[in-house]
């Protein structure tokens, strides 16, 4: 048993009645729990929103985000696929009430992800965005598909970005980063190998690394310089990119700013372009 769910056991005997439910349910469904909101977890544990938070801080923990972090870490990588998919099954409700629920656990994320953001370390990442010399995007899997949307305005408002998906691709495009670059690392469990072993190449090479995962608890963190948090959790087999994805649109839109008067003059070369070669439908 983990610490995280060992402590819970072990303060049992002190909680009070509701809890207590919210106990018995967390070790009896150690799976499914990590992946619960707040508001989830009180639902079924029959408490409430109120009696969940003071549960995590009871326990020691700053609030409901921490304990679920600890909670995470201790089962998320083990998870398969169809383990996660038979876990939407025990959550969601068939009726029309269950799909309105993963757009609630959709709006809980981006809040959490809010609630969490650290303002200075957002400003720091667009800071250094904005002075690399090249910037470096690395994703893989599932998280390729922020990767992708990244450095597709990325590139559209600076020169210098490129995309590596792979080892293979690093030894050719990556081998001379050093501190004038910056390597944004995207993420989320189960996490990709290949991802974490060219982050903390970049980190070993003197790149400035921000990170953009699920929490601090990720394994991209210890080689970060900026940590930018985001919540992804969801009861399915998919990961919840919409934080995430909030995230790097906040991104994207102050590194823009900044860049306005290059970007105006960029963007209407490029319209002209789109323009010559048809590209949109009138």
């Amino acid at each position: 048993m983990s610490t995280v769910y060992r402590k819970i056991a072990e303060n049992k005997v002190h909680m009070s009645k509701s809890q207590v439910k919210i106990a018995t349910y967390i070790l009896e469904n150690p799976n499914t729990v990590p992946f619960l909101t707040v508001g989830k977890l009180a639902k079924m544990a029959g408490v409430s929103d109120a009696t969940v938070v003071r549960f995590a801080t009871f326990l020691g923990y700053s609030g409901y985000p921490e304990l679920q972090q600890y909670m995470q870490d201790s089962v998320q990588q083990q998870l398969t696929i169809k383990e996660r998919l038979n876990i939407s099954k025990q959550v969601y409700e068939k009726e029309e009430k269950g799909v309105y629920e993963i757009f609630q656990d959709d709006i809980a994320n981006i809040q959490s992800t809010m609630e969490k953001l650290d303002l200075n370390a957002f400003h720091k990442a667009v800071k250094h965005l904005l002075q690399a010399k090249r910037i470096f995007i690395v994703a893989n899997r599932s998280a390729m598909s922020l990767g992708v949307f990244l450095h597709y305005y990325l590139h559209m408002i600076l020169d210098n970005v490129e995309f590596i998906q792979s080892l293979e691709m690093t030894a050719e495009r990556f081998y001379d980063v050093n501190k004038e670059d910056v390597v944004i690392g995207i993420s989320f469990a189960r996490y990709t190998k290949s991802t974490i072993e060219i982050f903390s190449y970049a980190k070993e090479k003197g790149a400035t690394t921000i990170a953009i995962t699920d929490h601090l608890l990720s394994p991209l963190i210890s080689h970060a310089d900026i940590p930018l948090p985001a919540t992804s959790q969801i009861p399915t087999f998919i990961d919840s990119f919409v934080a995430p994805l909030s995230l790097i649109n906040s991104l994207i839109t102050f590194v823009g700013k900044e860049k306005q008067e290059d970007l105006n003059d960029r963007l209407e070369v490029l319209e002209d372009t789109w323009n010559r070669f048809d590209i949109f439908h009138k």
